[in-house]
């Protein structure tokens, strides 16, 4: 009796394999992100992921046209290990706010829609991660604020201009948040519109590493390399940075994105740091194209790679992002390891989110 029950159980298996299993020499999807093409990493954002301060810049995004993305092939994107993925798109540009992330009618330096751009990436690219580094460029201003600070060293008769920023800083961390968050739906939107379910890709966004800090010898806080008062160095990067990252973590917990943390990740490694030996910097010290200088229609941007992410900084940041990413942790800290190197860390913040 069982052994005829169980016959009729194989039979009726198989005839129901016959008829859902199709032609067995028909293509079978790959599993993960729909689509054809390559598994890809994708940056979208700011000049800290367009790779301004790395060099080398492409040479359609260095002037060409308008086009003043300054993206690098050493930006951290190019740079990510992750298991599968073969290819990385950057389509990270410097100076761009929350609305040139945005879909909708917008330009940054010439380009289009970061998320228009890769709506239009999706036709021949398998997006598996999604890295986006936003906000400093909207209400914040944090380059403009740097640019401030860098005027209090010459006007030395006012108050540092961390005073100035003291009285507005959370109003203007309040308003940037949510033009962040309708940036990230943005791009989550475009992935729902083309198949993309949840499980299907990973979406980061991480906040920003202070380029400068209070350790700075004294004798480098002037044209040489860093010249801020003392005060400001030390708001910036334990005021500054960090309540922006707060923030920011904030915005990824309401728009469903893991979140990375960098307010600690440059320090002891902040521009001239090292003072005579800028060796072990991360990030770029006051820097002048000369040559720029030279040509009216590059004269505006001879200063654009000051205080940004070196090179060596883009490795490190991508050594960190890749840690993550290997993780099914929601939340990480990149803080530096008993190797000299970044790590992605838990936080008691991460730990409490979960």
């Amino acid at each position: 009796m069982l052994g005829g029950f169980a016959l009729f159980a194989v039979t009726v298996l198989v005839a129901v394999l016959v008829v859902i299993g199709g032609d067995p020499d028909a293509p079978v999807d790959p599993p993960g992100p729909p689509g054809t093409g390559p598994l890809t990493v994708v940056s979208l954002g700011d000049s800290t992921l367009s790779g301004e301060g790395a060099g080398d810049y492409t040479a359609e995004t260095d002037g060409r046209d308008g086009n003043w993305c300054h993206r690098s092939p050493n930006a951290l994107v190019h740079q990510v290990s992750l298991t599968g993925i073969v290819d990385s798109v950057n389509l990270a540009c410097s100076g761009a706010p929350s609305g040139h992330v945005s879909l909708g009618d917008v330009e940054q330096w010439t380009e289009p829609s970061q998320a228009g751009q890769l709506r239009a990436l999706l036709d021949e690219h398998r997006v598996a991660a999604v890295v986006i580094a936003l906000g400093a460029n909207d209400d914040p201003h944090f380059s403009r604020l740097i640019s401030e600070c860098f005027t209090s060293w010459f006007l030395d008769q006012r108050a540092p201009c961390s005073e100035k920023i003291k009285a507005d800083w959370q109003r203007r961390l309040d308003a940037m948040a949510p033009k962040v968050r309708d940036a990230v739906g943005d791009v989550r939107q475009v992935l729902t519109d083309a198949g993309y379910e949840r499980q299907d890709y990973e979406l980061v966004l991480q906040s920003y590493a202070s380029p400068i800090g209070p350790g700075i010898p004294e004798q480098w806080r002037n044209l040489n390399g860093c010249p801020f008062r003392a005060e400001d160095l030390a708001w910036v990067a334990e005021t500054g940075t960090v309540s922006l990252s707060e923030t920011l973590r904030a915005v990824a917990r309401e728009a469903d994105a893991r979140f990375l943390d960098l307010s600690r990740a440059g320090t002891g490694h902040e521009a001239c740091s090292g003072g005579e030996d800028a060796s072990d910097e991360w990030f770029t010290r006051f820097t002048v194209e000369w040559d720029n200088l030279k040509d009216v229609d590059r004269a505006s941007h001879a200063l654009q790679e000051s205080f940004h992410p070196n090179a060596a900084g883009h490795e490190q940041f991508a050594r960190c992002l890749s840690e993550f990413l290997a993780t099914d942790d929601r939340e990480a800290a990149c803080l530096e390891g008993e190797d000299g190197n970044l790590h992605a860390a838990a936080s008691s913040h991460s730990l409490a989110g979960r």
